[in-house]
């Protein structure tokens, strides 16, 4: 069964997945003339509160409807993702990583314009958003609305919820000999304290803990960067002349091929920021607004923070460390979030395992929350309201049970899955794509959309 599993993952994360993603990002990317780019500035100030309405529809705030995607994006892909990518694709995989973000940004602009843009909003003031309304609603395929629910939350259980309990209780037992099963029991009681007040519980608790969190462990990482910033010229000519050449044997580090380099780091990147899965929109489809374009531009902001930024600088620690060329005690090269806990330890000594081991609590805990949103969403979608209650009561119960039990066999599934969830929404993507762009037209010529406030003076 394992190794069926194992194929069936090789296949659906294989090239024609990654290059439908990429290539639909391109895409979207030309489309809308580089939006990402020419709108950033504009995004960051979304979020500042000023174009915020209450009298709108929606539950939370463009800034907690971020926080609340960025909770469920900044995880374990940002620590074992990122080691895994540059033990098996080098340092150039941190380039890929990059390209994939940048039109990552585009992808996430478009889901999560078109998951504003044909959200319901329930008798209860409650919204909901995601792939499965636009692809039902927009493009008139309930059956793939469908699809794509039965995928995400059948992936919730997988992804967002056993595998990141595993992933604290894990390094507390191993840190501080704490049982596994104490770990989920506390972990499944916190998460539903949170998850039962809903998405404007979630939001609220997500706003405060994405900021702590992400400015917790990018200090630690830049207090490694600045202790060696001499060397960090050198670490970006690694970075850019291995991108495009097959990155040689060094140490512990066993060489790849081009076509590895490329495909670990656009794998790692997809997998850290979720752009094209279609998990965000869920959550950015609560956002109180009536303009589908300011909630996606805010939502182009995932990746680059999560990616661009918090990726970057775990890959700059285990560079600049040369972590990457150490081998293990077997003789073979670390990877995953094991080179990255050698690469801080090498930073900053004793205090580096620390940082990465609460770095893994906080982002695993964070996605739990917020994929368990995503998941009510589509039990939701597909039996309504009764079930929702179920649903978290199961999803916590989950959490103590994948703390304790070993995990490979979850995790296998658990790709897979996340790779089934982009296939329908890409589809929806690619043929909505002439109603984001004129979405956006619409937006951008009417001054009093633009800047609300100018109008106002």
């Amino acid at each position: 069964m394992s190794s069926i599993l194992d194929s069936i993952n090789s296949f659906v994360w294989g090239p024609i997945t990654i290059i439908l993603i990429v290539g639909t990002g391109i895409f979207i990317t030309v489309l809308a003339k580089a939006i990402q780019i020419s709108r950033f500035p504009y995004a960051w100030k979304l979020i500042s509160g000023k174009f915020d309405k209450k009298d709108d529809a929606g539950e939370i705030t463009h800034f907690q409807a971020l926080s609340a995607a960025l909770s469920a994006t900044i995880g374990t892909g940002n620590i074992a993702g990122v080691g895994t990518a540059i033990a098996m694709g080098g340092p150039g995989a941190v380039f890929w990583m990059w390209i994939t973000a940048l039109f990552g940004m585009g992808l996430k602009y478009a889901e999560c314009l078109l998951s504003l843009k044909y959200r319901v909003i329930h008798d209860d003031g409650s919204a909901g958003g995601g792939p499965m309304y636009y692809l039902e609603k927009g493009l008139g395929q309930k059956w793939l609305g469908i699809l794509f629910a039965v995928f995400a939350s059948i992936a919730s259980f997988g992804i967002g919820n056993m595998v990141q309990a595993n992933s604290v209780a894990a390094p507390l037992y191993t840190q501080f000999g704490i049982p596994k099963i104490v770990t989920g029991l506390i972990i499944g009681g916190l998460v539903f304290m949170v998850i039962v007040g809903g998405i404007k519980r979630i939001g609220r608790v997500a706003s405060k803990l994405v900021p702590f969190m992400s400015v917790f462990y990018v200090l630690g990482a830049l207090i490694v960067i600045i202790t060696k910033i001499d060397a960090i010229p050198e670490a970006f000519a690694i970075i850019f002349s291995s991108a495009f050449t097959p990155a040689s044997a060094s140490g512990g580090f066993a060489g790849a091929a081009l076509a590895q380099v490329i495909r670990y780091g656009v794998a790692r990147g997809v997998f850290s920021n979720e752009a094209g899965l279609g998990s965000a929109p869920i959550a950015h489809g609560a956002a109180r607004t009536n303009e589908p374009v300011r909630e996606g531009l805010v939502a182009m902001l995932g990746p680059f923070i999560d990616t661009i930024v918090i990726c970057s600088m775990t890959a700059l620690v285990i560079i600049l460390t040369g972590a990457y060329t150490l081998t293990g005690a077997d003789g073979s090269g670390l990877t995953g979030a094991d080179l990255t806990a050698k690469a801080f330890s090498l930073g900053l000594n004793t205090y580096g395992k620390y940082i990465v081991s609460f770095g893994l609590i906080f982002f695993a805990f964070s996605t739990a929350i917020s994929w368990s949103y995503y998941g009510d969403r589509c039990v939701d979608y597909l039996f309504g309201q009764k079930l929702v209650k179920p649903y978290r009561i199961i999803y916590c119960i989950l959490l103590p049970v994948g703390a304790y039990i070993e995990l490979k066999t979850v995790w296998t599934i658990s790709d897979i899955f996340n790779a089934l969830m982009a296939w329908p929404n890409l589809v929806g993507l690619l043929l909505l794509s002439p109603v984001v762009i004129k979405t956006t037209k619409e937006y951008f010529s009417d001054p009093k959309k633009v800047n609300p406030s100018e109008q106002l003076s």
